[in-house]
């Protein structure tokens, strides 16, 4: 038998830690696919209709217009720096003509957050007579 002229290693008193890690890594993918996310979230009520009729929008209204665009919000074409104004806008249009229905039109690629915001703001004033301004489908 032909011996090798390097002399053999001791077996080394480090211990070998590759299982150790593959443990961990197994444990630290689980935690993270189990960890919960908390989802916020908003209830809106849809109103429900017996029939399928499209109603035309009255000419004492108030519109909400939000754009897909700097600036985000406009009440009845007037357009709001931010958020705060918009609110203050708005609130003084209400106050100036109570009876009138509130008309929201938004542009298609406005971001839906900025609809459910509004949504949550006319829901803490109680304003519930509101309509959604849609396209005539050609």
């Amino acid at each position: 038998m032909i011996k090798s002229q390097t002399q053999q290693s001791s077996p080394s008193a480090v211990p070998d830690l590759t299982p150790l890690l593959d443990i961990i890594f197994i444990v630290m993918v689980f935690l993270m696919l189990t960890a919960s996310v908390k989802l916020s979230s908003l209830d809106v009520q849809l109103p429900s209709t017996e029939t399928s009729e499209i109603k035309e929008v009255d000419k004492q209204s108030i519109t909400i217009n939000i754009l897909n665009q700097d600036p985000v919000w406009a009440v009845d074409g007037k357009p709001s720096a931010d958020w705060k104004n918009f609110q203050q806008d708005l609130l003084d249009m209400i106050q100036q003509y109570p009876k009138c229905n509130v008309v929201i039109a938004a542009d298609k690629q406005a971001e839906i957050q900025q609809i459910v915001k509004l949504f949550g703001f006319l829901q803490e004033q109680n304003i519930s007579a509101t309509q959604i301004l849609m396209e005539e489908p050609q």
